[in-house]
């Protein structure tokens, strides 16, 4: 039972009135976006980016590596940099659906925020590396996000306040229990931020063959140090964080931009068809040609 539920019930009134089917909407609120879904549904492979996410109605997971979040009305999650993971509404029905927002964080605003707050940097313990949390919101959190969601019916309040309660929630999650984590992200000489830097190097690069050394390099740390950080902030391996990003973008060449199979997996970087299609059913339960025909069937 959440302890504020007339703000949850506001807010996913809020949501009612600005969704009408099931997807995710963008708002004019620049980042903010709002999620609604009816029924549970399948898990969704994809590249998050970092954000802020809060549950306003029914329930949902998000699996990092073997480790699942789950969170419901009254939690919310962060996603501390950009990583390949696993979502799933897990609680959702056509009388209660899922609604769900969630704020881009923008990383050079979060900066500034720090440089206004000055937050004391703790020490940070082993299980606040990871770049994804699970925490219970806040009231002022709450009330932050329920004005910022208000804006959608004064439009002409947007550009002057928005940004604003943006700052302020950003602030919020400094000084919540998420606070270390993204300060480990954003604060430069920190193993988390260099981490970050191989992540986004990764990200440009999937495509080309890993290697380790190479890759410690251009973070400024030595090979066994960016293995052990890596793990500690994404739950998986370099080569395993590479993997996933080949795969997510293999699937989404087969079916958005409609390469086969073969193609799909030499542009990401796979050699061998055999491997590319071993890895792919690994991840996806399926080979690439079942899961093509099943998705364009549902579709």
């Amino acid at each position: 039972m959440t302890e504020h539920p007339t703000a949850y019930q506001e807010m996913a009134a809020i949501i009612a009135r600005f969704t009408e089917q099931d997807r995710e909407f963008t708002t004019p609120i620049e980042g903010l976006f709002f999620n609604r879904r009816s029924s549970p549904t399948q898990p969704i492979h994809t590249s998050q980016w970092p954000c802020f996410a809060l549950v306003l109605q029914g329930a949902k997971s998000l699996t990092l590596g073997e480790e699942v979040y789950r969170y419901g009305v009254g939690d919310y999650l962060v996603v501390a940099l950009d990583l390949p993971v696993i979502s799933r509404v897990t609680e959702a029905s056509a009388t209660a659906p899922h609604f769900g927002l969630g704020m881009a964080i923008n990383p050079d605003r979060l900066k500034q925020v720090i440089g206004k707050a000055h937050p004391v940097r703790p020490m940070v313990s082993p299980n606040e590396t990871r770049g994804v949390a699970v925490n219970k919101a806040s009231a002022q959190l709450l009330d932050a996000s329920l004005r910022l969601m208000r804006l959608l019916d004064t439009p002409d309040d947007i550009p002057a306040l928005a940004p604003l309660i943006e700052q302020e929630i950003l602030y919020r999650l400094l000084s919540g229990p998420c606070g270390p984590r993204l300060l480990q992200i954003a604060v430069t000489e920190t193993p988390s931020n260099r981490v970050a830097r191989a992540i986004a190097w990764l990200k440009e690069n999937f495509m080309h063959p890993l290697r380790i050394e190479e890759l410690a390099e251009r973070s400024g740390m030595s090979a066994s140090s960016l293995h052990h950080h890596f793990k500690a902030v994404t739950a998986m391996t370099p080569m395993q964080y590479q993997k996933q990003l080949r795969l997510h973008e293999a699937r989404r060449l087969m079916l958005f931009e409609r390469l086969d199979v073969g193609t799909a997996g030499y542009t990401v970087g796979y050699q061998s068809p055999s491997q590319f299609s071993r890895e792919y059913s690994r991840l996806y339960g399926t080979s690439p040609l079942r899961d093509v025909a099943r998705t364009a069937t549902a579709g």
